[in-house]
């Protein structure tokens, strides 16, 4: 009952920080590893959440009435085919690899945030057609390519090519992230679930936690804004930032063996 108690509240925080910013897998990823799983099927397990997270998230940017469009579906489709490869690379990956590629990842999104030069949103419309559509499908291949092989961390990335390159608020990057990553994930599942690496039972129980962070953080950062959206992001970025540069991978393994 620990175990359960542990799996869902870890999942609302996670849901919740992943659609808040992005960086949720950061928390739920190493409970699954804590909690006995190897890593490759705490990887497929944890795609569960996400999908069901995402979907209650989608749900609650829908009822705050924020607009979808034909956009969404385009760089959905192609990060779905690229997920497909990055779930086929994960099923066979190291431990160590994990964590050096999303150190990288972290380091280069937390660059973009402090170097970025300042952009009123306001004053500039959203650019979603023509050569900013091409770009958007290319660059969510690859971004489907990392989401399928490990996915935490991937919520910054989006965020940051959307509001920069597509000139979205933070808050439709946020929907529009949400929408991507549930099309991509909901493929990466069946390629671990065809590979038997899934626990159901552990995926279930995150997956009802992630649910709940998921519809809570949707609403919550409709209603907060901007202004609070973007703060959000730039301190979970920090803080996973100095957790992946200066704390050990074997962490979780230490710990259980402790336990044990």
């Amino acid at each position: 009952m620990t175990e359960y108690f542990l799996l869902i509240v870890v999942g609302i925080f996670g849901g919740f920080i992943s659609t808040m910013a992005g960086g949720g897998s950061l928390l739920t990823l190493p409970m699954l590893i804590f909690l006995g799983l190897p890593p490759s099927i705490a990887n497929g397990t944890n795609r569960i959440g996400i999908v069901i997270q995402t979907a209650m998230a989608t749900a609650g940017f829908k009822s705050k009435k924020i607009p979808s469009s034909p956009f969404n579906i385009y760089i959905g489709i192609s990060a779905l085919i690229g997920s497909i490869i990055g779930a086929k690379i994960a099923i066979d990956i190291r431990e160590e690899t994990f964590n050096k590629i999303l150190s990288v990842v972290m380091i280069a999104v937390l660059l973009i945030i402090i170097f970025k030069p300042k952009m009123e949103i306001k004053n500039i419309k959203e650019q979603v057609t023509g050569k900013y559509l091409w770009a958007g499908i290319i660059a969510f291949f690859f971004i489907g390519i990392y989401g399928g092989f490990i996915n935490a961390g991937i919520g910054f990335v989006i965020i940051m090519f959307l509001h920069n390159v597509n000139k979205m608020t933070l808050v439709k990057s946020n929907a529009t992230k949400a929408i991507v990553i549930f099309i991509y994930s909901f493929s990466a599942l069946i390629v671990f679930i065809l590979n038997d690496k899934v626990n159901w039972k552990m995926g279930l129980l995150l997956a009802l936690g992630n649910a709940i962070g998921g519809w809570i953080s949707s609403r919550f950062s409709v209603d907060k804004g901007e202004k609070f959206v973007k703060n959000f992001l730039i301190i979970i970025i920090v803080i996973i930032a100095i957790k992946l540069w200066f704390f050990d991978s074997n962490i979780n393994s230490y710990l259980l063996n402790k336990l044990n």
